[in-house]
């Protein structure tokens, strides 16, 4: 059995859900697809959150424009007699219910309420499209099968009730294929939750480990994984084979080609991932695993935007140490506030951390009391693997770097944002 996973890019369009039958159909194993939402629709789904959490009606009309997209996909796929055509509409109309309800709560509940009916949507236009041209095929609700506690926007699963429902929603005793959703999952009490933006890479990894696939495939719209983001470095190479270990560094670090939580689930049970083009199916792509020989090292560059560099001293100037550092980063962690670098000295700690404002609101204010706080926005970390002196040259000529940390393999910089146009 075989796990692949579709992102957005590759289900943009109607040709996209061509492509996909195209590539699912040439396999010959139990295959289980997990698909995201499709092209941007989760970055339109926030920007209709934001305008209904602050009491704009403007939201309609940002919703109205998301199904303008998936009716255009709809068209070219489906006769208006087929069942994809109300199954999509009545969806639709769920989610427009839901928010005309107007009962808001808490903001990352409500996130996952709403963002998360991208993957309910794509789901539906897949498992319609494959099951009227492949055997076997179900829809597999994933929110009744990946059980998760109540911390939306990053839900840890419950792996001991989650592998039971597994492996008896995903039999193959009267399906070959199944088609389900990335990302979310369900919380005991029936509600929706998510388990972290770009989710859906983990998801396909842990039904790999739950279920004990042969491999997971991520269908990408790169050759591979490279070892600098393109839009970024024209010149960027593709890495044949990468061990789990680099692999989990990059993702550390912010490369956003795999989410940061895949690579455990597989490592454990040694499966291998794949990544592979969409575009060119039957190219190699690059496969992580634990016995990848490396033939080259090449410095790998990867640029984490949308920073705040936050610099913490106590107001009285005792250490940062003992009570004070496990009270700070236990306030990161209750506020579900992920750090990226920490610099610490005998009087200040210096952490770098992804700009969610209203996050970062919270965790100023209950510093306040007895904390100094000031903090840089609009930085970026530049982070190199495998560094030499040339390459760090390359990425930090002209920048201001506001810090830098070193280890023998790594060097991490928070620069100033500049324009890359």
């Amino acid at each position: 059995m075989k796990v692949y996973k579709f992102g957005g890019a590759s289900i943009n369009d109607a040709e996209g859900f061509k492509n996909l039958y195209e590539i699912v159909s040439r396999e010959r194993s139990d295959l289980i697809i997990v698909v995201s939402a499709i092209g941007k629709t989760t970055n339109a789904l926030e920007i209709v959150l934001k305008a209904w959490m602050a009491g704009d009606q403007a939201y309609e009309k940002y919703l109205d424009n998301i199904k303008d997209a998936h009716y255009k996909i709809l068209v070219k796929l489906f006769s208006v007699e087929e069942d994809a055509v109300q199954l999509l509409y009545h969806a639709f109309e769920f989610l427009g219910d839901y928010l005309k309800s107007d009962k808001k709560g808490d903001y990352d509940f409500e996130y996952d309420q709403v963002i998360s009916y991208g993957e309910i949507w794509s789901s539906i236009l897949v498992y319609e499209y494959l099951k009227n041209r492949l055997k076997g095929v179900e829809l597999v609700d994933i929110r009744d099968c990946l059980k998760t506690d109540n911390r939306h926007r990053d839900a840890d699963i419950n792996w001991e009730e989650s592998v039971v429902r597994a492996n008896t929603f995903f039999n193959f005793l009267n399906h070959e294929i199944y088609v389900t959703q990335g990302f979310i999952g369900g919380t005991a009490k029936g509600d929706t939750s998510t388990l972290g933006r770009e989710g859906s890479d983990y998801t396909a990894a842990v039904l790999a480990n739950m279920l004990n696939a042969e491999s997971v495939t991520v269908w990408k719209d790169v050759p591979g994984i490279l070892n600098a983001d393109p839009k970024w470095m024209d010149d960027a190479l593709k890495l044949e084979e990468m061990s789990y270990r680099e692999a989990v560094e990059m993702t550390f670090s912010g490369a956003k080609v795999i989410h940061p939580k895949t690579i455990k689930p597989l490592h454990n049970k040694n499966i291998p991932l794949h990544v592979k083009s969409f575009i060119n199916p039957s190219e190699r792509g690059t496969v992580i695993k634990a016995d990848a020989a490396i033939r080259k090292v090449v410095p790998v560059f990867i640029r984490k935007e949308d920073q705040i560099l936050i610099s913490i001293v106590p107001r009285d100037f005792s250490f940062v140490m003992g009570d004070n550092l496990g009270r700070i980063f236990h306030s990161f962690m209750l506020l579900g506030i992920k750090v990226n670098l920490v610099e610490a000295s005998a009087v200040s700690l210096d952490v770098c951390v992804d700009d969610e404002r209203y996050r970062i609101d919270k965790l100023l204010g209950n510093f306040k009391p007895e904390f100094s706080v000031v903090y840089n926005e609009n930085v970026e970390m530049l982070t190199i693997r495998h560094f030499t002196e040339d390459s760090v040259k390359r990425i930090t000529e002209g920048r201001e770097i506001l810090l830098e940390q070193r280890t023998r393999s790594t060097v991490r910089f928070v620069v100033r944002k500049q324009s890359y146009l």
